[in-house]
């Protein structure tokens, strides 16, 4: 299993790596348990606990065993990221939209004038294209 799974794999290492990205390549771990408990919706105690096991846990050393990060005193470092896996870390600014957002728009555009059109095959692609930019929405939403 490559570098670019281990991290793709699971949404609190990617949150993971997106906040040390942000942060210069260095922060306390608290700091990330708050952050990917935020990002999860749940700033309860219990929750923050269950983000600082799983991180300390599993998620920190397979990171640390891939060369990704390093921990050591309560401090994460970025070491390296692989240039793959930037590709999926859709970052967007608070008045920005997302690629996703971005095509489903377009995909609407084109399935009117596929309809406007009568043009069955591009109404069917249109369609279908805009089902993959809703899931991938989803699924950003869910990780972010």
């Amino acid at each position: 299993m490559g570098t670019s799974s281990i991290i793709l794999g699971n949404s609190r290492r990617m949150l993971m790596i997106e906040y040390l990205q942000n942060r210069e390549g260095r922060a306390e771990l608290r700091d990330v348990v708050d952050f990917i408990a935020e990002k999860e919706g749940a700033t309860d105690r219990k929750h923050r606990k269950s983000v600082y096991v799983s991180l300390v846990q599993t998620h920190i050393p397979k990171l640390e065993r891939e060369g990704v990060i390093s921990f050591e005193r309560g401090t994460v470092r970025l070491l390296k990221i692989p240039e793959d896996v930037t590709v999926y870390m859709e970052v967007v600014g608070r008045h920005d939209i997302s690629w996703s957002t971005f095509y489903a728009g377009i995909s609407l555009i084109f399935i009117l004038t596929g309809m406007y059109l009568e043009n069955v095959h591009l109404t069917f692609a249109a369609l279908v294209y805009l089902l993959i930019s809703l899931l991938h929405h989803r699924l950003i939403k869910r990780l972010v």
